[in-house]
């Protein structure tokens, strides 16, 4: 989120905060949410990448009422019927992760997200964040019951890169579809992870809506 700081800063107040698991904050030992940790940096928009879009929208149909504006790159999403490729991709993963093989584990996550320019700068990022998962076994993790996306009344900006897998532009596309008066933008040149792809594009996007 670097880049995208760095072009905010100057208009808006940017708080870029890790996720328990993620950055250098550890994984809880006691069941938690990730709603509530984000929840707690709030009112104010919310901007979320991949997990991260994930994360945002939930927050966003849990709690509408600290939401401002709502920007979901690439999101995951619960309910979806995931395509054999992401099934394979998740098995070779964990495959590599249960072995103890945190350097092949990184680097399968790598070649399937990151353009190979980008390796050196996500790499450290992505092995911090298995080994912080790593530590102990995952505690429960608690999700408010997901309301349908028709009850979304917050301005909503969907992106997702052109060449993102095919189950991400499916569902940026299908959020596009169900979250009234929503915004759908396609970033040419940009896979899975926009910010780096394509920064000076994510940096337009994100001001003109911001601050529209």
């Amino acid at each position: 989120w670097k880049r995208q700081v760095a072009a905010l800063s100057g208009e808006h107040e940017v708080v870029t905060p890790d996720l328990p698991g993620w950055g250098r904050s550890p994984l809880p030992t006691e069941p938690f949410s990730f709603v509530d940790t984000v929840a707690g940096f709030l009112p104010g928009a919310l901007v979320g990448n991949s997990f991260g879009g994930a994360v945002a929208l939930r927050t966003a149909l849990a709690r509408q009422e600290l939401v401002s504006r709502l920007v979901v790159i690439a999101p995951g999403l619960p309910t979806w019927d995931w395509s054999e490729e992401m099934r394979n991709y998740w098995a070779d993963e964990e495959a590599a992760w249960e072995a103890g093989d945190y350097d092949l584990a990184t680097q399968v996550n790598l070649d399937f997200w990151v353009l190979p320019e980008h390796h050196d700068e996500v790499r450290p990022q992505q092995r911090r964040a298995i080994e912080l998962q790593s530590e102990h076994e995952e505690p429960e993790v608690q999700w408010p019951e997901m309301a349908p996306l028709e009850s979304l009344a917050i301005p909503t900006l969907v992106v997702v890169g052109e060449n993102d897998k095919p189950d991400f532009r499916a569902i940026a596309h299908h959020l596009a579809e169900h979250i009234p008066g929503s915004e759908l933008a396609v970033v040419p040149g940009a896979g899975h992870l926009v910010g780096l792809d394509q920064p000076d594009e994510l940096n337009r996007l994100l001001r003109s809506f911001l601050s529209a």
